[in-house]
């Protein structure tokens, strides 16, 4: 499975790699070297006197991914992400990751198979929430392959799924990404709700938008939220 994923990575020597949770090297072990400029980040601190001895050439970090100022070390660069995600931390990493698209080329991370899913998610289907929307407004979502739990030691009681995310063009508009995350975020606040309802708070003219205020949230396009934050914001 190692082996695939760095098939999956195609890194080039010019590269410079981000691995997010390094843990005690299995897959630090495939990479460093291959890249110009090798970054890990691995919050057990007792992992890291070992990670330094056999990888003494990269630059670790010991942080949690999730205080850590990515933009601040990505500035400059364009960084290539890797990482087995923890599943308790993995949504929130990925909207923290979301500002950062800019220094990035792309990320690959293993996540629990129902995240990826919902990555991934199309509109009108159960598994579409804030994550989908938020995602894939600033990034192409590919589930690469899944990975059985007995490849772990110890076994999780989960599948896993390689996800590859490679960020779209930035917006050509002028809608800001927060009004976007609060326009998407009160509506999946109410997610069973018809979106005359689940967004009434905002006084949203439904004729003017042209979207079906029937529609639940899980029905919309990211192009018809953003099209509601632009409204929210110009308003």
């Amino acid at each position: 499975m190692l082996a695939r994923l760095v098939d999956c990575l195609g890194l080039r020597s010019e590269d410079a790699l981000l691995e997010i949770g390094a843990g005690s090297g299995a897959l630090t072990r495939c990479l460093h070297g291959s890249v110009d400029r090798y970054t890990a980040i691995e919050i057990d601190r007792d992992l890291i006197p070992g990670l330094r001895s056999r990888f003494p050439e990269i630059e670790l970090f010991n942080a949690d991914a999730l205080a850590f100022d990515f933009n601040a070390h990505c500035e400059g660069r364009i960084w290539r992400l890797v990482g087995n995600l923890p599943y308790n931390i993995a949504s929130a990493l990925l909207f923290k990751l979301i500002a950062c698209a800019a220094h990035i080329q792309d990320m690959h991370f293993m996540l629990q198979r129902e995240v990826a899913e919902r990555l991934a998610a199309d509109p009108g289907t159960k598994a579409r929430g804030r994550l989908s929307v938020g995602i894939q407004h600033r990034f192409a979502v590919e589930a690469l392959f899944d990975v059985p739990p007995e490849s772990f030691a110890p076994p999780p009681k989960v599948f896993s799924t390689l996800v590859r995310l490679t960020p779209r063009p930035a917006a050509a508009d002028s809608t800001a990404p927060e009004k976007l995350e609060a326009v998407v975020r009160l509506a999946f606040a109410s997610r069973r709700k018809r979106l005359s309802n689940a967004l009434k708070p905002l006084g949203l003219d439904w004729a003017a938008l042209g979207i079906d205020e029937r529609l639940r949230p899980a029905d919309l396009s990211v192009a018809e939220f953003v099209t509601i934050a632009k409204v929210v914001g110009e308003s």
